[in-house]
């Protein structure tokens, strides 16, 4: 049974050929981590909001706070941390894609 079958260009999320690039995934994930990092340091600058996730980031990401350089030091840091996580979730999901349990439906 396939419950999610997203179709995009000749890739077919649901095709278990192919599966997830674990370096693309890692890539995507990390490009968001560092843009969430980035805009959530760089607006806790400006308003004061978000005070509370910059003060726990910052305890993991060695240089991260309210600033323009603790935003784009918390990019970097979230970028690689994205990245990372990213690849092992893909990694993760192609091997559980093409377990023997699953029965292939053509």
């Amino acid at each position: 049974m396939v419950l999610l079958n997203i179709s995009v260009g000749k890739f077919n999320m649901a095709d278990k050929e192919k599966g997830l690039k674990v370096c693309a995934f890692g890539i995507a994930l990390g490009i968001m981590w560092a843009l969430s990092m980035l805009v959530t340091g760089w607006f806790c600058w400006w308003t004061g909001w978000a005070s509370g996730w910059v003060d726990v980031f910052s305890t993991v990401y060695v240089g991260y706070n309210a600033t323009f350089w603790g935003g784009v030091i918390g990019a970097l840091w979230g970028f690689v941390d994205g990245f990372i996580g990213g690849a092992i979730m893909a990694w993760i999901y192609n091997k559980c894609a093409n377990c023997s349990f699953c029965p292939v439906k053509k």
